[in-house]
């Protein structure tokens, strides 16, 4: 995490600080949450305090502001991995401020921030009707129902570009209407880690459909842990998991890495419209 990040929709990943509680279905097997007990770090939930960084790190994004002046595409900084910026905690207030500061600061970054919580954005950020240009504001619906609960507050935000991440998706999403007039990308993928739980082919194709009849920038990550078993080249003797999708595709438990990321017979690397010179 930090600098050249491995996430394939993002140039950088910074995090104002570490730890975060579970909010939806999605939050059930949290890589983060794993990834911080694998360090030491006991950051999640109401009660743990979340671990502060240091100013050398908050300092890395001046640099990787300096070093995209005059680039020829914007770097994009997904904030944050570890944390969720509008989680609602007083302790987090001056810290969430600093953040602000700092997007404001480095005007040839691209911000994505990502959140479960977009119920909270207004209140808690600071820009009102007028957001800087390079703020983008995502949230993450795994199910229609948090479709249903969460996109009409992504839509009452002025970002310039706004987003869902439908990962690890674990149902069928129908947003057409939202698509039309408030998303502008849509990054989708299934879950990876030990407790994957394999998606079906049938919603990742459906969400695609939707974003090309409403000319919205498709992101297709990974299959994650399950891929289906036709599209996959196994050794006779290899054995391996078997789940049956929803639409009775046979899905099997092959890792992310030999899942891979073609959707289709092809990989969705799209991007939102946006501006791709730098300012001055």
């Amino acid at each position: 995490m930090g600098q050249n990040s491995k996430i394939e929709w993002t140039t950088h990943t910074f995090n104002p600080w570490w730890g975060c509680t579970k909010v939806s279905e999605a939050c059930k097997h949290c890589y983060a949450e794993a990834w911080a007990k694998r360090v030491g770090q006991n950051v999640w939930g109401p009660k743990p305090e979340r671990r502060l960084l240091s100013d050398n790190h908050w300092r890395q994004p001046f640099k990787w502001n300096r070093d995209a002046q005059g680039a020829a595409e914007r770097p994009r900084v997904f904030c944050a991995s570890m944390a969720d910026v509008f989680e609602d905690r007083d302790e987090l207030i001056p810290h969430r401020e600093r953040l602000f500061r700092l997007i404001e600061e480095t005007a040839n970054l691209d911000w994505l921030l990502l959140t479960k919580r977009p119920q909270n954005v207004l209140r808690l950020s600071r820009w009102g009707d007028e957001w800087p240009d390079n703020v983008w504001l995502g949230t993450t619906v795994e199910l229609q129902s948090r479709a249903d609960e969460l996109l009409p507050f992504l839509a009452e935000t002025p970002a310039k570009v706004r987003f869902i991440s439908a990962e690890p998706l674990l149902g069928a999403l129908q947003i057409d209407r939202w698509l039309d007039s408030t998303i502008d990308w849509v990054i989708t993928g299934g879950e990876s880690g030990p407790h994957a739980r394999p998606a079906s082919p049938l919603w990742f194709h459906g969400l695609l459909a939707q974003c090309m009849r409403n000319e919205v920038a498709f992101h297709f990550k990974q299959w994650g842990d399950w891929a289906p078993g036709d599209g996959i080249n196994l050794p006779a003797a290899q054995k391996v998991s078997r789940r049956t999708a929803d639409d009775g595709t046979e899905m099997v438990r092959v890792g992310k890495k030999i899942a891979g990321r073609t959707l289709g017979g092809q990989e969705w690397d799209q991007l939102p419209a946006a501006r791709l010179v730098c300012q001055g």
